[in-house]
């Protein structure tokens, strides 16, 4: 079985820069990184990531 994580951007990051995240999943784990220094990691359990990205998209509605 392989480890290696799948990273992806956002489907509304555009590929000319600017500040975006990379985002790889686990069953265990959600991990983000900076797309350009993509040295350090950041490791939340998948319901902490799940009400970040809620409370994200309606703070953006508003």
């Amino acid at each position: 079985m392989s480890t290696a994580l799948h990273w992806f951007k956002s489907s509304y990051s555009s590929n000319e820069g600017g500040d975006c995240i990379e985002v790889a999943t686990q069953p265990t784990a959600v991990h983000i990184r900076d797309s350009k220094n993509t040295g350090p990691v950041l490791t939340v359990a998948p319901g902490a990531w799940g009400a970040f990205v809620g409370l994200a998209r309606r703070d953006g509605d508003v």
